[in-house]
């Protein structure tokens, strides 16, 4: 017997406009008015931006202004260089990159959205008829799963800093909810284009961040359908998998054909792959739990409860489809030999998708322990960012003041009144949105995760609206870029041996030109150290002798420093 027994009045769906403006809230915060911050986000602005501003060699072998970075793959970047191209005059170089961010957000959502739309309408998902009627349709059954699905997807807690990065870490996740969407079209509707759309969707994949995750998943569908239907299994294996091969292949083909052998990416890119698959480990094990389980929440209990409620269907696809997705992913992060949080985010769309099927048969006590964990954590940090905000800008209360201006020394506050404006607008709707929820006990579906996700979006908005200024002092390179500029003469040239992150944000800003000290006699020599290192007047090298001409460092870290070096003929 199936678990779901429900009325039609627990199926209303959300207004297509609300759900419109909260994922508009969602992936606007924070990328309007940011400068690119430290580590993958400065990293693929910087790829972006020497892609637009470069020849066509470099969409072929990315790099950032001379520095080669095969890794990953093109994909976000072309992307990404492409809405520089055409968007960069008009709204500046750093805002027309972030436009393939929404670009990379948005797919996302269509495919958690519509796979789950689709899943939930297919009649083993149904529930039960009722005896005297009045049980949902179809359609509306599975358009209020896909609002339940996605304001899960909003919620979980690892996409909030990754989805508005200028990273390919924020396109893979949505080219994986864009697979597990091509694979549910061709559960639904077997046939020779929806087995072919699957293999342009892997293999999109493949270009995006490494044939290792699309491998996993072609390799999990091809177990499911071994399983049900060794016919889906044939075109998997021929059609499906040639596909994917011939567009994953295509830009190593092109490199290899049109590049010299010695600056292709490809052999770089491969060992890449390579070095992220090996033997299992405890320490993999150890940081897929302890991490995990606040990356993906709010989706991994009601996905744990879905596939626990659902065991006695044989799993339906509903259940298996994303379930084979989440086991295929999860092998492959315990594969991992250094596993980072870019393991983990592939995980969140069929997480999501497979959380949607449990809303229907969560009991009330758990909806009831959910929503109040949700209000009770997520307000406070609410009030805590609000905090926060009032005592940079009064110095009441003055401790946190005190710690605030601590951790960046020299940070003078900005008031600025369209922000805060925006800030209480956010803070009165979530209010509004708890008492709705407290006094009215909706029976939707969607009740049980609407307040995770609001009250996610109402923290980041506060942050990437009240701490947004803080925010580019603390993790911003634009200050010390701009500092080192005055130092060099106008059309020098600069070596360096700091990391690609710091790299990109000292070409951008200081607008110096870099290039690899084995390609070109450069002048200039750019080298990044800690305080505690002694800086040396003059150091030797197999390049030359070089005089120290500037030191500096970012106001907000005491510990880091740069040195530019001259050299002396």
């Amino acid at each position: 017997m199936k678990p779901v027994r429900l009325p039609a009045s627990a199926t209303n769906p959300l207004p297509r406009w609300g759900l419109l403006l909260l994922c508009l809230l969602y992936i606007l915060s924070g990328l309007i008015g940011r400068d690119p911050w430290k580590n993958e986000d400065a990293a693929g602005f910087g790829i972006m931006w020497t892609m637009a501003n470069g020849a066509w060699q470099d969409w072929l072998a990315p790099h950032i202004v001379g520095l080669q970075m095969p890794q990953e793959g093109p994909l976000a970047w072309w992307i990404g260089a492409v809405c520089i191209k055409l968007f960069g005059w008009l709204l500046g170089d750093v805002l027309a990159a972030r436009l393939a961010t929404v670009f990379f957000f948005l797919l996302g959502t269509f495919a958690v959205w519509h796979g789950t739309y689709l899943l939930g309408r297919r009649p083993e998902a149904q529930p039960l008829r009722l005896a005297f009627g009045g049980q949902p349709e179809p359609r509306d059954y599975g358009r209020t799963l896909a609002d339940g699905a996605l304001l899960i997807y909003l919620g979980c807690l690892g996409l909030l800093v990754h989805s508005h990065s200028t990273s390919a870490n924020a396109l893979q996740v949505s080219m994986v909810g864009i697979a597990l969407y091509a694979a549910v079209r061709y559960v639904d509707k077997p046939s020779n284009l929806a087995a072919l759309l699957l293999g342009v969707a892997l293999g999109l994949l493949a270009l995006t961040r490494g044939w290792l995750v699309p491998l996993a998943l072609w390799l999990g569908l091809l177990a499911l359908d071994l399983a049900r239907s060794r016919k889906a299994a044939l075109r998997l294996l021929g059609l499906s998998m040639p596909a994917a091969l011939l567009l994953g292949a295509s830009w190593a083909l092109a490199a290899q054909w049109l590049l010299p052998a010695a600056s292709s990416p490809i052999p770089d890119w491969m060992a890449w792959n390579l070095d992220h698959v090996g033997m299992p480990r405890w320490n993999t094990l150890k940081y897929l739990i302890s991490n995990g389980i606040w990356f993906s929440w709010p989706a991994w209990p009601f996905a744990a409860w879905a596939v626990y409620a659902w065991r006695k269907q044989s799993l339906p696809p509903h259940i298996a489809l994303p379930l084979a997705f989440c086991l295929a992913l999860t092998t492959l992060a315990l594969l991992t030999p250094r596993p980072d949080e870019g393991t983990l985010l592939p995980l969140l769309p069929p997480l999501a998708m497979l959380a949607a099927f449990g809303l229907p048969t969560m009991k009330r006590g758990a909806i009831n322990a959910v929503d109040w964990f949700s209000v009770m954590i997520l307000s406070a940090c609410a009030g805590f960012i609000w905090l926060g905000w009032i005592a940079k800008q009064t110095g009441w209360p003055a401790w946190l003041a005190k710690n605030a201006f601590k951790l960046a020394p020299g940070f003078k506050p900005e008031f600025n009144l369209f922000t805060l404006l925006i800030a209480v607008a956010a803070s009165v709707a979530w209010i509004f949105l708890v008492h709705w929820r407290i006094s009215r006990r909706p029976s939707v579906l969607w009740r049980a995760v609407v307040l995770s996700s609001g009250g996610v979006i109402l923290c980041w908005l506060l942050l990437m609206t009240l701490w947004l200024p803080w925010g580019n002092y603390m993790r911003s390179y634009a200050i010390v870029a701009r500092e080192m500029a005055t130092q060099m003469p106008p059309q020098s040239c600069l070596g360096s041996t700091i990391t690609p992150a710091q790299r990109a944000s000292f070409a951008y800003f200081s607008k110096i030109r870099f290039e690899r000290l084995d390609q070109e006699r450069c002048d200039h020599l750019l080298l990044s150290s800690t305080r505690h290192v002694k800086a040396d007047p003059v150091i030797h090298r197999s390049d030359g002798d070089w005089q120290l001409v500037w030191e500096g460092h970012r106001p907000s870290d005491r510990n880091e420093r740069f040195r530019l070096y001259r050299r002396i003929p």
